[in-house]
């Protein structure tokens, strides 16, 4: 039975349980502050964003959900990587290489991932300041269309056409967002240099009220500014309409359309391309000829 006395011994020094209750406790409190930590701090991340959802600048449900489930994620991980950390200090065991390790692996992948990191950075940059959001018009790297889709990695941009074009959030140096703002309708006119200038533009003027009373996507009466170029068989006439943001097409149609219409009834002639001929008779006279 000797080999049982050391044993018995070992069992019954007070010290030893005395440490071993001592670093119970400890960790049971780390393991309690760590969820403590972690509910406390996803319930305040809670509020920040529900308070954000009733200013003036609120996310989408879509962003506001991808944003509050990346943000936990992160905390998480960290948390528990410190809480863990903790512990194995509670068992002596040696953290500074752990953490050493950690670092280099992180560093390898950080060099091997750079280009994703930077993407995802990015992408939640462009989340968090609302930089677009999902349906506006917008130009990124010389492309146009509506933005369908914003994830952490990519953005997804559909033009008027059909196409669907993918680009890494990395690659976004420089947004043109067409969708915040009221847009302006440009609209030139021409009429024949034949055409007295005063008098279409009393009736372009006088058209301009009706248009303002037909439009609600107009902001403001629509303005003439007058006579914008003298071309070579056309005065250019320009005017202008504030419309709301990504009208300005619709209403820049509408305009036209109704500019036509009523110069039209006013007797107010368009100019359309006209090629003159000159064409010898048998007796060797030149006659003119003018051909639409």
């Amino acid at each position: 039975m000797d080999w049982f006395e050391p044993i018995y011994d070992y069992l019954s020094n007070r010290d030893l349980w005395a440490g071993l209750l001592i670093r119970t406790i400890k960790i049971i409190a780390i393991l309690f502050g760590t969820w403590l930590f972690l509910r406390i701090a996803k319930s305040a991340l809670g509020q920040v964003f529900a308070i954000r959802l009733r200013s003036p600048l609120r996310l989408s449900e879509r962003r506001e959900a991808t944003l509050i489930r990346l943000i936990e994620n992160i905390l998480t991980y960290v948390v528990y990587f410190i809480a863990l950390v903790m512990i194995l200090s509670e068992f002596e065991v040696d953290v500074t290489t752990l953490i050493a390790g950690a670092g280099v692996v992180g560093l390898a992948v950080g060099f091997g991932a750079q280009n994703l990191v930077r993407d995802i950075i990015t992408g939640f940059f462009i989340i968090f300041e609302k930089q677009f959001s999902v349906g506006d018009y917008v130009r990124i790297s010389g492309i146009e269309g509506f933005v369908e889709e914003i994830g952490l990695r990519v953005t997804k941009i559909k033009s008027w056409t059909g196409e669907l074009h993918i680009l890494p959030n990395g690659n976004i140096n420089q947004v043109t967002n067409y969708s915040i703002h009221n847009s302006i309708a440009v609209v030139d006119v021409s009429i024949a240099y034949e055409e007295q200038i005063q008098e279409a533009e009393e009736v372009i003027i006088e058209l301009m009220d009706e248009l303002y009373e037909k439009f609600d996507a107009m902001i403001v009466k629509p303005e003439y500014l007058g006579v914008q170029d003298l071309g070579p068989s056309e005065v250019v006439l320009r005017i202008i309409s504030e419309v709301q943001p990504m009208e300005h097409w619709v209403i820049g149609r509408e305009i036209r359309k109704a500019v036509k219409q009523r110069l039209d009834e006013s007797g107010i002639e368009i100019p359309f391309p006209r090629v003159v001929m000159y064409q010898r008779d048998e007796q060797g006279e030149v006659k003119e000829k003018e051909k639409a």
